[in-house]
């Protein structure tokens, strides 16, 4: 219950703001002094905790087992994907995705191993904040949270939703939050190298390939380079 009423707050909240957003259609970011704030507080906590546990992940897992982690954290989420497909009118996309999730669970030993898409059954995958985009749910401003990290208003619910819909949610809680935990390792992780990327202010940075990332999934690939306006010195290279 306490999960359903962070969700609904959350969405009360997101809410309340999207008229005040459509003021600001301009200025994707304009709780820009709230989310440095937000965005320091995460750099020290990554930092001093989740990065040197991603290393020590890294470090004691071959590659082979490294992928196996993240191909069954992907095939947990491909019901996810079936679902937001379902609601986003895309019924094929949907029986695609189910046909991924049951051979990788099958013949996949639950999902370490992507025996779909050997096959032929490439991912397809959708979260909620697709779905909203397609409902025409306004994008909102750009919002660092607290240990999640980069989301717009429309993808942060969407986040939530997804979370607390995926098959951990109806697990024991103790299940749950060791999955959960496992897959924010695994995800930094894989980021490590991405690092390396980054110039120039790094919040700006983080932003703005956050939001072309965000632009290029919920469209399908049809970008408009609506937020790719950086700062003098920034680069843009997606990770």
């Amino acid at each position: 219950m306490n999960l359903l009423r962070n969700f609904l707050l959350f969405f009360a909240v997101c809410a309340g703001s999207s008229a005040w957003a459509a003021e600001a259609v301009n200025d994707v970011d304009p709780w820009e002094p709230m989310n440095r704030r937000i965005f320091a507080f995460n750099e020290t906590l990554d930092n001093y905790a989740l990065l040197p546990v991603a290393r020590g992940y890294k470090f004691v897992m071959p590659d082979s087992a490294e992928r196996g982690v993240s191909n069954f954290i992907l095939n947990i989420y491909e019901v996810n994907s079936v679902l937001n497909s379902l609601m986003q009118g895309r019924p094929e996309n949907a029986v695609q995705t189910g046909g991924r999730f049951l051979v990788n669970t099958a013949l996949g030993l639950g999902g370490l191993f992507d025996v779909a898409t050997l096959m032929g059954i490439e991912p397809s995958p959708a979260d909620f904040g697709q779905t909203l985009y397609s409902w025409g749910v306004d994008e909102g401003p750009y919002v660092m949270l607290p240990l999640i990290g980069p989301k717009t208003v429309r993808s942060g619910t969407g986040f939530f939703f997804d979370t607390y819909t995926s098959i951990p949610a109806f697990l024991d809680w103790k299940t749950a939050y060791l999955f959960w935990t496992l897959e924010v390792v695994d995800i930094r992780a894989t980021l490590i190298k991405a690092d390396d990327l980054i110039t120039g202010d790094r919040y700006i940075f983080i932003r703005n390939a956050y939001m072309q990332r965000r632009e290029y999934f919920v469209t399908g690939g049809k970008v408009t380079d609506t937020f790719s306006e950086f700062e003098d010195g920034d680069e843009y290279e997606d990770f």
